[in-house]
């Protein structure tokens, strides 16, 4: 259900441009369709139903939404990775580093040593999984809290790029709600 009512308003409001972008911020990532992720929450409870989350993780910006959402069906707090270090969150922290696809650069995300420890099992949540660098980044930061990962919930995999085999060979468990075969300006979208 979920999965449907993504792919129909990827091909209704999602705007592809030059570079492999596929604009959704009219639902996903700038104005928030909460009915859509409340489904899309639903869908990653059903699918990791029975394997222990008690956390979820993400990264700013655009992953919280969703893990917030996501949450209320899962009943546990989320975690999200910050970009920049700040008075509140200076100190204890996990580092790692991540190459945005979107801004072109590299970012420290950090977060608190308090909130990520050995007895979390965490579920990784992200609005796009491309190039993989933003869940390498978790995992890299999971691994250093020595917590363990149930496996990451996306909402678009853009399949042709390496991103999602790269997390798979790392031996997670991905599930993508969208997955885009290919897309173009002139085509649109296409669907695995």
């Amino acid at each position: 259900m979920a999965l449907r009512l993504l792919e129909e308003r990827i091909r209704r409001d999602g705007v592809v441009r030059e570079g492999d972008v596929l604009k959704v911020d009219s639902f996903l990532n700038h104005q928030l369709d909460v009915e859509l992720f409340e489904a899309m929450g639903r869908e990653w409870k059903r699918l990791f139903d029975g394997c222990g989350v008690n956390k979820i993780l993400t990264i700013e910006a655009s992953g919280i939404g969703l893990a917030c959402i996501a949450a209320q069906s899962f009943h546990c707090p989320v975690v999200f990775a910050k970009k920049t270090e700040t008075k509140n969150i200076a100190g204890d922290v996990y580092r790692t580093q991540v190459r945005s696809f979107t801004h072109g650069r590299v970012y420290d995300v950090i977060v608190s040593k308090r909130f990520l420890g050995p007895e979390d099992r965490l579920l990784l949540i992200d609005d796009f999984l491309a190039n993989g660098a933003a869940l390498s980044g978790l995992l890299d930061l999971a691994m250093l809290a020595g917590a363990q990962v149930a496996g990451a919930g996306i909402a678009i995999e853009k399949a042709w790029q390496p991103g999602g085999e790269l997390i798979r060979s790392r031996g997670v468990r991905v599930e993508s709600l969208a997955r885009i075969r290919s897309m173009s300006e002139e085509t649109g979208v296409e669907f695995c």
